[in-house]
């Protein structure tokens, strides 16, 4: 089995901090999602993960007016500039101090950053032919007095205004303006956290922390805002004309100096105040703001989860709505106007609103609080996941949006699983109930409980979906329900500590329960037949998660001694054993005291699940690795790192004594002060933030891990949030059964030379196992010719044609044709398939998913024709109508003037 998985998508976490944008085509939101963006195509109802990842959380963002570069800045002041084209980073600058905004000038030739109490000027990226280095800088702009916090340009690019903390916004000119220096507006009480300009002039929206907004009105145009050259002569002085024939010189008209052109300084009056304190009523304050300059709307946002929709500059008020109780951290408008984009760091939700019908475009919210679990429908085509919040979300994995949510557990969400139909997913949580859930109708239908409150820890459903089993935590006994009836079936009593896990298999004949628990024992349950017919395995440490292999001749523990051990299921004998302790990695959280090498010591993975085809074990905990070994020869596959994320703890291994300081650790102190969520008091004599406060840093952690049963992406619960990790087939070269003979030349000549044999040419393409070479060969056999090939096709090379014909349904246009592929060749060779399911489930589970996937497509491509025949339809009776109404009209309106015309006569 091959392990070229890359990473994907990242689902579960739609927005993080930092500001939203919008692409120029109005169809992308950008999003940062942690040290990742995520990118939401809102036509093509799609969400994908950039696959670039910096060392800490980025805080703001900028996009050039084309579309093709975006600018990201992190918390620790390191910008990566990205292009959007070919989705990598083409550069890496350190500011080495916190950058609150960034923004591009209208015209994208430079961009300008705040940078602690000044503004730098950047030459855009491509602008400059001979120039390396993206981030030239042109000037530094000073006049501040603290930390400048915001910045926009604007219509021309001739100037731009600056918001700080010193509660004042400059104007600034880009070049020397002899008529515009640095001009100064006060008038604010609190910090000022934006300032736009209105189109196509200087006046000027500024609104504070306080939500204190301020119109500004310039007596100059942008027109009259005279722009010197760089190196503009200076003009010659006249020499005055002598008429020969007069003593007198000749008259001249008089001229003012160029001085006092020059002198005319623009000048600015605050021409209105407003206070959203008065509709906010209470003491929220102002979290986020943005202008739209061509419609004139304002859009505030407050951390009550308040915003306001004004229209300018007369303050009308539009829209008055809330979206919770949580602050507005980002708001942002399209380049038309009619979408403003929302986004909520305490919630994690992430919101497209069509303002005037009033309307959502994107509704998207992800776990608020940690996820816990995850589990994948039995074709992949799903994904559910649990949190500690007590919600239980469905995503779709190839759109990677969550289309519905179930809020019915009143605790933290331990354990899922879909039936084997698909059709229900069954979830445990800690308020004591195990729930099921309708994949159809999207409903809690069946709800199980014990006779006595207990905490459920794991779940386990068995392969018919017929019976429930899930393992309590404080009472230390399985219970087992019918998930048909609701009734509790049995009571298994036996571990003597909480229960750790729990799952079914199919032993031969038998089919088999077993649990794992903190007593250092596996007991195996034969539920089906006694009830009193167990088996006790010791396993010499505390046990933290159990698994079936999907045969069910195998049996996997991971124990807190970090040793994953395999058994026997009937024999109940040790069969193997893996030491894992050195993959764990060595990681140490903020305030340890000591080295990695010591705080790693009483960690382990906690998590693990075989692959599909049972060759590897995935396995995961508190760690940032994930690692993959191989359940034969017990040895490490392959080692992922799950985040680069410094922003979280556990990323260092050893100690650093210039983060220590008399007041603590240094990361853990709140050190900006501008945390709207929280009033804070600082202490005598400090300057920048409280050193006594600390904040909350979450430690990366891996809760679960699930093997796709397509077998061709993986999943993981981590503090990032639900990471999916797939193959790229199109880049990963693996041949089959090659030798020296067969290349893609012989191969073309097998289909288009003189000694035609597509038969040997498909075979010949299979074992070179090139999908582009496939597909020509595949798509140059006439269509009755493919049963013939198909009933002669060696068996080794029937899987490798099913999992190719499952790919092409996905991305090929030639659906009819594959699916004939594909049905020929089921039932020429259905039988020996038959005779090994177990080994070929992956493949079957591919082209289940792209059929439903397809089929889908097709139902909302149909539905979306027959509403538009529909519409047709009526709109054709409705002219008829009409124009036989007007034709009746004039009818009698011809008929009563001859009558008319008659009795003239």
């Amino acid at each position: 089995m091959k392990f070229a998985y890359k990473f994907q998508n990242l689902l579960g976490t739609v927005y993080n901090q930092g500001n939203i944008l919008f692409t120029p085509d109005d169809n992308t939101v950008l999003s940062p999602v942690g040290n990742r963006i995520s990118a939401f195509d809102l036509k093509r109802n799609k969400s994908q993960t950039l696959p670039v990842e910096c060392h800490k959380s980025f805080t703001c963002t900028a996009l050039s007016p084309n579309g093709v570069i975006l600018i990201a800045v992190a918390e620790d002041g390191e910008a990566l500039v990205i292009s959007l084209i070919s989705k990598t980073v083409l550069h890496k600058h350190r500011f080495n101090r916190k950058v609150y905004d960034i923004q591009f000038s209208p015209d994208g030739s430079r961009f300008a950053v705040t940078f602690q109490n000044d503004v730098q000027l950047f030459t855009a990226p491509g602008q400059r032919s001979v120039d390396f280095n993206p981030f030239h800088l042109e000037r530094v702009f000073f006049g501040s007095h603290d930390e400048t916090t915001c910045i926009d340009w604007t219509s021309d690019s001739k100037c731009f205004a600056v918001g700080a903390k010193d509660m004042n916004t400059r104007v600034y000119p880009v070049k020397r303006c002899p008529n515009l220096g640095v001009y100064s507006l006060g008038g604010h009480s609190d910090i000022v956290l934006h300032c736009f300009f209105a189109k196509d002039s200087l006046n000027l929206y500024s609104l504070s922390r306080s939500g204190q907004l301020c119109i500004w009105a310039c007596d100059t145009s942008l027109a009259d805002l005279w722009v010197a050259e760089e190196n503009e002569p200076e003009e010659p002085e006249e020499v005055p004309e002598v008429d020969p024939l007069s003593e007198f010189p000749a008259a001249k008209e008089p001229r003012l100096p160029v001085e006092e052109k020059k002198s005319n300084k623009i000048a600015y009056t605050k021409s209105a105040r407003h206070y959203y304190r008065d509709l906010t009523k209470d003491h929220s304050t102002l979290t986020s703001a943005c202008f739209h300059k061509t419609t004139k709307i304002l859009v505030a946002g407050f951390s009550n989860g308040s915003f306001f929709l004004h229209e300018m500059p007369d303050f009308t008020l539009i829209h008055s709505l809330s979206l919770g109780e949580q602050s507005i951290t980002a708001a942002v408008f399209n380049r038309r106007g009619d979408w403003l984009a929302l986004g909520t760091t305490g919630l994690g939700q992430l919101v497209v609103w069509e303002w005037q019908s009033q309307c959502f475009v994107l509704k998207q919210q992800g776990h608020y609080d940690q996820l816990m679990t995850l589990t994948y429908s039995p074709d992949g085509q799903y994904l559910a996941t649990g949190g500690s919040d007590g919600k239980v979300k469905l995503w779709n994995t190839s759109s990677g949006f969550c289309f519905v949510t179930f809020n019915e557990h009143t605790a933290s969400v331990t354990a899922l699983q879909f039936t084997h139909s698909g059709k229900a997913v069954i979830s445990s949580s800690l308020d004591g109930t195990v729930r099921a859930f309708d994949t159809t109708r999207y409903r809690n239908f069946r709800t199980f409980t014990s006779p006595r409150p207990a905490q459920f820890s794991c779940l386990a459903v068995d392969p018919s979906g017929d019976v429930v089993c899930a393992g309590s935590q404080d009472s230390f006994e399985l219970f087992v329900w019918s998930v048909q009836t609701g009734r509790l079936l049995e009571i298994l009593s036996g571990h003597e500590a909480p229960i750790s896990g729990v799952a079914f298999g199919n032993a031969g004949e038998n089919q088999l329960l077993v649990s794992s628990s903190w007593d250092q024992t596996v007991r195996v349950w034969d539920i089906f037949k006694s009830k009193s017919q167990q088996e006790s395995v010791r396993v010499h440490s505390e046990a933290l998660a159990v698994a079936f292999r999907p045969d069910g001749n195998e049996i996997a523990v991971c124990d807190l001694n970090c040793r994953i051990q395999f058994f026997d299921p009937v024999s109940t004998q040790q069969i193997g054993i893996i030491e894992a302790k050195a993959d764990l990695g060595r990681f140490r959280r903020e305030d340890d005291l000591v080295s990695g090498k010591t705080a790693s010591k009483g960690r382990a993975f906690t998590t693990l699940c075989y692959s599909a085809d049972g060759m590897a074990i995935l396995v995961g905990g508190k760690s940032k690795y994930i690692c993959v070994y191989h359940t034969k020869e017990h040895v490490l596959l392959r080692r992922f790192a799950v985040s680069k994320n410094w922003s979280f703890t556990g990323m260092t291994e050893f100690l650093s004594k210039r983060t220590n300081t008399e007041m603590g650790q240094r990361g853990l102190m709140d050190l900006d002060e501008d945390d709207s969520d929280r009033q804070k008091l600082s202490l005598p004599g400090v300057r920048s933030g409280d050193m006594a406060s600390r904040h909350f840093k979450p430690e990366v952690t891996v809760y679960s891990v699930q093997f796709s049963p397509t077998g061709q992406s993986w999943a993981a619960c981590s503090t990032e949030g639900l990471m999916i990790y797939s193959t790229h087939t199109e880049d990963l070269f693996d041949p089959f059964d090659l030798d020296p003979s067969i290349t893609p030349a012989s191969t073309r000549a097998l289909i288009s030379g003189p000694s035609r044999d597509p038969g040997r040419a498909l075979i010949m393409a299979l074992r070179l196992n090139e999908n582009k070479l496939v597909a020509e060969v595949m798509e140059s056999i006439p269509v009755h010719d493919i049963a013939l090939i198909s009933e002669n096709l060696p068996d080794k090379y029937v899987t490798l044609l099913l999992n190719f014909s499952a790919l092409q349904l996905e991305n090929s246009r030639h659906f009819e044709f594959y699916l004939n592929w594909i049905k020929t060749t089921l039932f020429a060779h259905g039988q020996k398939l038959k005779s090994r399911s177990t080994t070929i489930m992956p493949v079957l589970h591919s082209l289940q998913k792209a059929l439903i996937r397809k089929k889908e497509d097709i139902l909302r491509i149909t539905q979306r024709n027959v509403s538009n025949l529909e519409y047709a339809q009526s709109v054709f009776k409705l002219t008829l109508e009409a124009g036989n109404s007007a034709s009746d009209g004039k009818d009698s309106d011809s008929v009563d003037g001859e009558m008319e015309e008659d009795e003239e006569d």
